[in-house]
């Protein structure tokens, strides 16, 4: 496989977190733009991993990275979704690689949504800026060293904007519509979608005898995007989700999460939330004032990045379309 464009970095793309003899959690260093967390799970004779993150790239980078952790082969790929940080590397596999979505994420992929929707438009205004800014910085700052991090920093996401060009959206192989189980050696893989919440084909990977969950977004460390999802349905999900037997939960973002307690916390959050945007619907609100308006500081502690009043216009909009 040829090295796919804006594919350079110095150092390392991703530490393993070792969960388990033959689990890890796939993180990146800031080295190169990965965007959500993967997960690798090596079989007898095989491994699966989970998500393919932002582009072709961040993809390529983890493929080369673990064989540090295996020589096993890649064989599985589970995208937990359709956003463009969890399934934009999809198109660097080969023919030997089954690529395992809900069918919801597949006909969004196959829709081209992952790359023109709404999200992908939202998250992807601010590159621009955010390069024409570090050039700037780099011109103004007569500190050598502050310069060679500004530098790294724009040589970072100029080769982000780069990969992102080169993405060709690649659907999924086999798709499932409740639940897919794998059994390799004595280990079951099980690919449960629990219902819809962050989106709607989200698909949990579930290891019994490991006694872990790999979430992607359903379920993240900090409050989730919510501009694709079923706000009303979430908190169901999230029951659903508690009934699995499991330790550890690997999200999309951020670090491992122990227990179940973040369940309870964000069910209690989206609870909070849903309730204080209805309130805003039905005084004729428009979403972007209920959006710097409403106060979610009460959640603080469970949420540390919540620190001043306001949420994120896209999820009451989101909630306002489905009203």
């Amino acid at each position: 496989q040829n090295r796919p464009p804006g594919s350079e970095y110095e150092g390392k793309a991703f530490t393993f977190q070792q969960i388990h003899e033959s689990v890890y959690m796939a993180v990146g260093t800031g080295n190169l733009v990965v965007a959500s967390n993967g997960a690798i799970v090596i079989n007898d004779d095989n491994v699966l991993v989970v998500d393919s993150h932002i582009s072709p790239a961040s993809a390529w980078a983890l493929r080369e990275e673990m064989k540090e952790i295996t020589d096993k082969p890649l064989r599985y790929v589970v995208n937990t979704h359709f956003h463009f940080d969890h399934c934009h590397g999809n198109q660097i596999y080969g023919p030997d690689v089954e690529i395992i979505s809900h069918e919801f994420t597949r006909d969004m992929i196959v829709a081209g949504e992952s790359n023109k929707g709404k999200t992908y438009t939202t998250m992807m205004a601010g590159l621009p800026q955010t390069i024409s800014d570090l050039k700037a910085q780099v011109s103004a700052t007569t500190d050598q060293a502050e310069r060679a991090e500004l530098e790294r920093q724009l040589q970072i996401q100029q080769n982000y904007a780069v990969s992102a060009d080169s993405v060709e959206p690649t659907p999924p192989t086999i798709t499932l519509t409740d639940q897919l189980s794998l059994f390799r050696g004595g280990r079951e893989i099980r690919m449960i979608h629990l219902g819809r919440a962050h989106t709607g084909g989200d698909v949990v990977v579930h290891l019994p005898g490991e006694r872990i969950v790999i979430t992607g977004d359903l379920i993240v460390d900090g409050t989730p995007y919510m501009g694709d999802g079923y706000l009303t349905e979430w908190i169901g999900t999230l029951d659903n989700l508690r009934e699995l037997d499991f330790d550890v939960i690997l999200p999309g973002h951020g670090q491992p999460l122990h227990g179940k307690s973040q369940i309870d916390n964000l069910q209690a959050y989206i609870s909070d939330l849903l309730s204080k945007i209805t309130d805003a619907h039905a005084a004729g609100t428009p979403a972007e004032d209920a959006a710097q308006s409403i106060d979610m500081m009460a959640h603080a502690g469970n949420f540390p990045g919540i620190v001043e009043v306001g949420v994120s216009p896209a999820a009451v909009e989101r909630a306002y379309e489905l009203f």
